[in-house]
């Protein structure tokens, strides 16, 4: 039995709005990726996943730009929901990845949110070990609260929101419908 916590939860954007967000952040990394010989997207598990594909997508059928890999990293580290599940950040490696030699590649990473910045710096840090030519960040919502030193390349959406709040991505197929919520904790 999942416990649901109390608060109010408010739908910021819903699917037909984040499906024009996506649009602008495709066109906005077709401007970086246009002219590379190699590209690679990365989505960061979960969320971040199927975002990296629905760019992928657009970036071949908007842009013409046929000639990209998409991979994926599995990060533990749920910095949003501020319960932290994983208190380090950790990255597994897939068995398929260890022998990846990313020169000459421009790696696109994409994620859902970008809170504090470990998920994506772990991120950043693994495709620079792979020697990747040049890394850029991709996040469907910014909330402009990161402590590391990541920058974000791309940002569909800046949300700056009070630190207790938590921003919501449902991201198909974890979620059936594409949208993001305001989640406010009540606070006894």
């Amino acid at each position: 039995m999942e416990l649901t916590p109390f608060g109010d939860r408010t739908c910021l954007y819903q699917a037909h709005q984040l499906e024009a967000v996506l649009d602008h952040m495709a066109w906005q990394a077709a401007g970086f990726l246009s002219g590379k010989e190699h590209i690679m997207i990365v989505g960061i598990l979960r969320r971040g996943a199927p975002l990296a594909e629905m760019l992928h997508t657009r970036l071949v059928r908007d842009f013409k730009l046929a000639k990209m890999g998409l991979m994926n990293l599995q990060i533990k580290r749920y910095a949003d929901d501020l319960t932290l599940l994983h208190p380090e950040t950790k990255l597994t490696e897939s068995h398929k990845y260890v022998g990846l030699d990313l020169s000459n590649t421009t790696v696109l990473v994409v994620d859902d949110v970008m809170y504090r910045g470990h998920s994506m710096l772990r991120a950043v840090d693994y495709l620079a070990k792979k020697q990747a030519a040049e890394i850029r960040t991709a996040v469907l919502v910014d909330r402009g609260a990161n402590k590391l030193p990541v920058r974000v390349d791309i940002t569909g959406i800046r949300l700056d929101v009070a630190p207790p709040d938590i921003v919501e991505c449902n991201v198909p197929p974890y979620e059936t419908e594409f949208k993001i919520d305001l989640f406010k904790p009540t606070i006894n």
